[in-house]
């Protein structure tokens, strides 16, 4: 998975971490968890249901059960990073009982019943406005014979852009990126992303009503808020347009003229709120979380421990500024170093969420390389620790990697890394040293996964 990796792995702390870098991505991948939490149990009567099929076939996701013969057609409709990937693993489960769909994805796959659109991450993009229009299309097709099964994902936000209203595509391009760049959380982000969409915030689950919608979630959001993941198209929102303006005020985003009216309006009572909880679109509507970042840590922990190492999963749910979360986690591999507490070494200490970055300067990078080249700073001199940090969907900001692992030898003149950091263009600085830790698109989309080696 990881390209180049024996140049990278230098050391055996190095070989460890990639390792479980390898061995969590690997765990999230849409085919292994779709076969874990769907399946399809075919009946043996001769008795057929109106559209042919067998009376009684079963479909069971979790812990619910879909008799088949109920409804005319199956969809996969959604979108996100790994979406593409989730079509393809139900049509391995349920073969030629799916009778089409669409997902819009940034990681296309083949697929022999559902149609792969592309759109582009993480800004929005043209392709994905046109692709988002033929999601919707086939959402407003949808009836109550219709069963939908709705794969949604990490990066969902992006790819499926629907401006709303008089916003363009290029309002909602130059909001997107004043959003990323201005440390706010992804609550916040997409909270304004909600309220200038078609189709986030519950809109979706309008336009399929009354089809019967099965969500199937791979959560890239930190405690799995289904409002959040992709901005919740098929989820209740509690934001308002209210809260979509505090965000741009508490950040000082200055926003095109077309979103600012849209909020503004909407705060004022003349736009329709994002569907709520009481909402009856939801009344056939569940949804389920496949797959989240406590899959990834797992399956990183057990890697360690096969290699006889002792673990802790610090949390699933770091957030805030990357360079300064970087500081807590050396800190805390440092005690344990010394005092054996919070875990006796040598221990692997892991962590997910998502962190974010503050951009001040013009240079390029991402949180998990931010992540790195912090930690790095606190490594120089020698102290037997060694850490990995990657976006688990392969991408880390706008760049073209998943992050970077980083040890004592990374930083040789602590001055420049420090003023590669200020610039924001630590991408470059950790290409110089090899560092960086390429995988190209994973397939999966579950946040960040911070791995640290105590020797």
């Amino acid at each position: 998975m990881i390209e180049d990796r024996e140049r990278v792995a230098t050391t055996d702390a190095r070989d460890l971490a990639l390792e479980c870098v390898e061995t969590g991505i690997e765990a999230g991948r849409p085919r292994r968890v779709i076969r874990e939490a769907v399946s399809l149990e075919r009946s043996e009567t001769q008795a057929e249901s109106r559209d042919g099929a067998a009376a009684g076939d079963t479909l069971r996701i979790a812990d619910e059960a879909y008799d088949l013969a109920a409804y005319d057609e199956v969809l996969v409709l959604g979108g996100g990073n790994a979406a593409a990937h989730v079509a393809a693993a139900l049509e391995d489960v349920l073969g030629d009982r799916i009778d089409g769909g669409v997902v819009v994805t940034d990681d296309p796959v083949d697929t022999e019943r559902v149609a792969v659109r592309e759109g582009d991450h993480p800004v929005p993009s043209r392709r994905g406005v046109e692709s988002t229009r033929e999601l919707l299309a086939a959402a407003d097709a949808a009836d109550e014979g219709t069963l939908v099964l709705a794969a949604v994902t990490g990066g969902g936000s992006a790819v499926m852009p629907a401006p709303a209203g008089d916003v363009s595509l290029a309002a909602l391009q130059e909001t997107t990126n004043a959003l990323l760049e201005s440390g706010a959380d992804i609550r916040e982000i997409n909270a304004v992303r909600k309220h200038c969409s078609a189709l986030k915030g519950g809109r979706l689950a309008r336009r399929a009503a009354p089809a019967t919608v099965v969500s199937l979630l791979l959560s890239d959001v930190v405690g799995n808020d289904l409002s959040v993941i992709a901005s919740g198209p098929l989820a209740p929102d509690a934001s308002t347009y209210e809260d979509a303006l505090a965000v741009v005020d508490r950040y000082g985003i200055d926003v095109p003229d077309a979103v600012a009216d849209r909020l503004e309006r909407g705060a004022a009572g003349e736009i329709d709120e994002t569907p709520g909880p009481d909402d009856p679109a939801f009344e056939t509507v569940s949804n389920h979380v496949v797959a989240d970042g406590l899959t990834v840590l797992e399956a990183a922990r057990d890697a360690a421990a096969e290699r006889g190492y002792e673990t802790l999963i610090l949390s699933s749910r770091v957030r805030g500024e990357a360079r300064d979360a970087a500081t807590t986690h050396v800190a805390v591999a440092e005690e344990a170093q010394a005092t054996g507490t919070p875990v006796s070494t040598p221990a692997v200490i892991l962590s997910g969420g998502e962190t974010t970055v503050t951009v001040r300067g013009d240079g390029t990078g991402g949180p998990n390389q931010e992540f790195a080249t912090s930690a790095a700073l606190d490594l120089e001199g020698g102290n037997g620790i060694t850490v990995a940090a990657v976006d688990t969907d392969g991408i880390d900001g706008a760049t073209d990697v998943a992050g970077a692992v980083v040890d004592e030898t990374t930083v040789d003149d602590a001055e420049r890394a420090r003023e590669m950091l200020a610039d924001n263009d630590v991408y470059s600085y950790l290409d110089e040293r090899g560092d960086l830790i390429r995988t190209g698109p994973t397939g999966t989309n579950l946040n960040d996964l911070r791995v640290i080696v105590v020797e």
